[in-house]
């Protein structure tokens, strides 16, 4: 089974990019979307032979949201975590299959003055709470855009960045936290080596001279620790600011 993530930054920006090639590929069995931005499915993808669900934020228009593409139908669907504050913002849409949970979320954004970073805190403490429900009816697989650089090794500048947003000891502890409650960082279980980013700013040529984050993840529940068989970064496709990344299980 192949998964995609991807924040978007916006899908009906990326549909004039590389999204409509990485969709009408049919490549992957699962494709999770975030930063979708979007109260429905463009009109460009309506056709994709997917079936495709959509969470997007009720508080404010055009702003977070989270959309899923899935060859299988899955056997439910969850909007939200149970928690409206949270939900209001359309973050967390989990599909259910037969062996596992897949949780596709967009994880708040601290801000520049951090005045975000009790909400993400809070919004961290319930999500570990809702996986960890999950995990007892069988195993997890949580996806997207944390907004956290776990490790120094996941970020071009490690020491200029210390306390900004995305890199607070207080974000990347809770990261941590999920890791030692049997969590799997897919990626690192692959390639342990730097230089490997999935967000480069817009400016200052970032991309280019690949100074970058790496904030997006595939995190799995122990339990299907044997079954991955491959992650990675999408660095060549375009459409936003973010990289897609990918999980392989047999």
């Amino acid at each position: 089974m192949l998964l995609l993530s991807w924040n978007v930054n916006g899908i009906r920006s990326a549909i004039k990019k590389d999204l409509k090639t990485v969709i009408g590929s049919k490549k992957y069995d699962v494709i999770l979307i975030q930063e979708s931005k979007a109260d429905y499915i463009p009109i460009e993808l309506s056709d994709s032979g997917y079936h495709s669900y959509v969470f997007f934020a009720r508080a404010k228009k055009g702003y977070s949201g989270t959309m899923a593409f899935s060859k299988l139908g899955p056997l439910s669907v969850k909007y939200g975590i149970g928690e409206k504050r949270f939900d209001d913002e359309g973050r967390v849409l989990t599909l259910e299959f037969e062996e596992f949970y897949l949780v596709n979320a967009y994880f708040p954004n601290s801000r520049r003055d951090l005045s975000r970073l009790d909400f993400k805190g809070e919004f961290n403490g319930c999500m570990l709470s809702f996986l960890e429900k999950l995990r007892k009816s069988k195993p997890v697989i949580v996806c997207g855009d944390f907004n956290v650089a776990h490790e120094e090794i996941d970020i071009a500048h490690p020491k200029d960045n210390v306390n900004n947003a995305g890199f607070t000891s207080e974000e990347r502890a809770w990261f941590t936290s999920l890791i030692k409650h049997g969590y799997i960082d897919t990626y690192r279980a692959f390639v342990k080596d730097g230089g490997h980013y999935t967000w480069w700013t817009y400016r200052f040529d970032a991309k280019a001279r690949n100074i970058g984050w790496r904030i997006d993840y595939f995190v799995a529940s122990n339990e299907l620790k044997d079954r991955l068989t491959g992650a990675g970064i999408l660095d060549k496709i375009n459409g936003s600011d973010h990289a897609p990344i990918y999980l392989r299980l047999d």
